[in-house]
C-alpha cells in the first residue's frame, strides 16, 4: 500500500499528519481499501475466543492494530491494545472516539479529510502513529495483567519490542509459567518453560484443544 502511495506512509508520521492536509486525505483514502476493511479473523484469534469462553483467559495483551481480537469475539476489556486500533478513529483535539466505518462512510460520500462531528477538530485512526506516546493507561494494564497470571502465552511475536514485550519478563518474575509460540525463535527464550515452534495456525488450536 505504502509503495503505491508514498503519502499514505507519511500518514504514519504525526507531525507530518497534523501539518500537511495532502498527506490526511492520502491516509484516509488508503483506509477506505476494501481490502483493509474486509480483512477476517482466523482461526488463531477463534481459538483465544474458545480460552475466554472457559474461564482460562483474563487478559491478552497485542501489538497487532486490526482490531480482529474483539472483532473475533473476546472481550474488550481483556484485549489491552498497546498500540492502539484501526476499528475506531479519534478526534487529536478533544479525544472524542467513533466506530471506524462510521468515519469511512464519511469519506465514501466525498470527504476528502473528516474533521470531528464534537468539536471540529483533526481526526486519525486511533493507533499510534510514529512520533506518539504510547498511552500509559494501556501499558499498565497490560502488565497488571501479566503480573496477575498464572501462564502467558507469547503467541506470534519476536519479543523484541518494548514495552509490550515486558509483559513476558514481568509475568515470570510474578511467578508465571512462560509459553512461547512462534515460527522462530525469540529474543526472550531464556524465559520460556516452553517452546512451541511452527505454525500458529495449527498449533494454537491444537493447544486449546487438549483437554483440561
Amino acid at each position: 500500500m505504502w509503495t503505491k502511495n508514498p503519502l499514505a506512509e507519511k500518514a504514519s508520521n504525526i507531525r507530518v499528519y497534523l501539518k500537511d492536509e495532502e498527506v490526511r486525505i492520502a491516509g484516509w483514502k488508503a483506509s477506505s481499501d476494501r481490502r483493509l476493511r474486509s480483512v477476517e479473523p482466523n482461526v488463531g484469534h477463534y481459538a483465544l475466543v474458545e480460552l475466554e469462553q472457559r474461564g482460562q483467559l483474563h487478559g491478552l495483551v497485542t501489538q497487532n492494530v486490526d482490531g480482529l481480537h474483539v472483532g473475533a469475539g473476546n472481550s474488550r476489556e481483556l484485549v489491552h491494545e498497546v498500540h492502539g486500533t484501526w476499528q475506531f478513529t479519534r478526534c487529536i483535539s478533544c479525544r472524542e472516539q467513533r466506530p471506524v466505518e462510521e468515519t469511512l462512510k464519511r469519506v465514501d460520500a466525498g470527504e476528502a479529510d473528516p474533521k470531528c462531528l464534537k468539536c471540529g477538530g483533526l481526526m486519525k485512526r486511533d493507533v499510534i502513529l510514529f512520533g506518539e506516546a504510547l498511552v500509559e493507561e494501556v501499558i499498565a494494564a497490560a502488565l497488571k495483567a501479566a503480573e496477575e497470571a498464572d501462564l502467558i502465552l507469547a503467541i506470534g511475536s519476536s519479543l523484541n519490542v518494548m514495552p509490550a514485550a515486558n509483559v513476558v519478563p514481568r509475568g515470570k518474575a510474578a511467578g508465571a509459567k512462560v509459553v512461547i509460540i512462534n515460527g522462530q525463535p525469540t529474543e526472550m527464550d531464556n524465559y520460556a518453560d516452553a517452546f512451541l515452534l511452527g505454525d500458529i495456525s495449527e498449533l494454537l488450536p491444537a493447544l486449546v484443544a487438549i483437554p483440561d
